[in-house]
């Protein structure tokens, strides 16, 4: 039975905030050979010992709550909205969304946010790439290297070290984590001077020209049934309304995985399960935060929207968008390709569904 309802209190800059925790004993994460099980109260803690970490990656952002009301083996949905009951104290920014719509988003600007945030079931924080200032232009760049059936994280490893190098070259300063499950995210710091879809346009510039040098390991083929035995290059996670696990975020998997900052160094002897809710925080109090210097290393992305530039010159053109997102400009028809008919027209624009799975 789930014990009674405690109330914590968590320091914050404008002093303590008293956070009611319900059903403290109520397990999240169900004891595995990965490791033992979590409560509710221990993601709580986790939280609150990653305060400094986790609000460096979250701060002045809107946030989508990944929430988990049974547990993860239970169902799932996202909330946009802020949910009922969010603390007067808290703040929200105003988001547009591809359809068109606005409506307000979370900021976790307080450690007592994220920890409210945990009562309300939360697992994995999901920020844009803007500040709460300005929710048009980007100022992160976030590239999601997905492994393919047949490829392992050390394929992975080997393309994100090609992607470093890449992005160096073209000014930007690479950061690496763990997703928390197979694959790896790559982030840069840029001039926040562009909107999404020229942010977007850079990003398929910069995975065809890493698919160019690796042609063994790495795709941009947005159809499953295109990629083969690559790591998928995922340029529609720069699309508006589309979001990444933060980095420090939980992941609903069995042993409780955190998607974990990394120096270069360390990627390619990692074990990516082995960073835990329950041996994160130790990881951080003796080696510190990997990503700290991130804010201070923004620059343009001109270069990597200039990759963007020469391939229209060669004849590559736009790609398929997220099936919620209206047709664009200039998008190829939403057909997988063994499914094509060249002698039909364009499908009709998939309807938004910007407004599912919120509260």
């Amino acid at each position: 039975m789930a014990s009674n309802a405690t109330t914590l209190q968590v320091g914050g800059p404008a002093g303590e905030r008293s956070v009611r925790l319900s059903s403290p004993d109520r397990v999240v994460w169900a004891e595995t050979d990965r490791g033992q099980a979590v409560t509710k109260a221990d993601l709580a803690a986790y939280v609150i010992a990653m305060g400094d970490p986790l609000l460096r990656v979250l701060g002045d952002r809107p946030v989508t709550l990944q929430r988990f009301p049974r547990g993860i083996d239970g169902e799932a949905f996202y909330s946009k909205n802020p949910p009922k009951g969010y603390p007067d104290w808290a703040r929200t920014t105003m988001c547009t969304y591809p359809s068109g719509r606005s409506h307000p988003q979370v900021v976790v600007d307080e450690v007592a946010t994220a920890v409210w945030a945990v009562q309300m079931n939360t697992i994995t924080y999901h920020p844009w790439p803007v500040r709460s200032a300005d929710n048009d232009h980007p100022d992160e760049l976030r590239i999601d290297l997905d492994p393919q059936p047949g490829r392992d994280f050390g394929d992975v490893v080997t393309v994100a070290l090609g992607l470093r190098e890449l992005l160096t070259e073209l000014g930007l300063t690479p950061f690496v984590k763990t997703s928390g499950s197979r694959g790896v995210h790559v982030f840069a710091r840029v001039l926040p001077d562009r909107e999404f879809l020229e942010v977007r346009h850079a990003v398929i510039g910069i995975a065809r020209e890493l698919e160019r040098r690796m042609p063994d390991l790495v795709t941009s083929a947005w159809w499953k049934e295109e990629r083969g035995e690559r790591i998928f290059v995922d340029f529609n996670q720069a699309t508006r309304d589309r979001t990444i696990a933060s980095a420090w975020s939980p992941r609903p998997l069995p042993g409780a995985p955190v998607s974990t900052p990394l120096a270069w160094e360390e990627l390619p002897e990692v074990d990516p399960q082995g960073f835990t809710v329950h041996t994160v925080p130790d990881r951080v109090a003796e080696s510190g935060d990997p990503w700290e210097q991130m804010d201070t290393t923004a620059a343009s992305l001109d270069p990597a929207y200039a990759l963007w530039e020469a391939d229209l010159e060669r004849g590559l053109g736009e790609m398929p968008f997220p099936p919620d997102h209206p047709k664009m400009p200039g998008e190829p028809r939403r057909v997988q390709p063994s499914r094509k008919r060249h002698d039909l027209p364009d499908p009709p624009d998939v309807p938004d569904r910007d407004a599912q799975d919120q509260e």
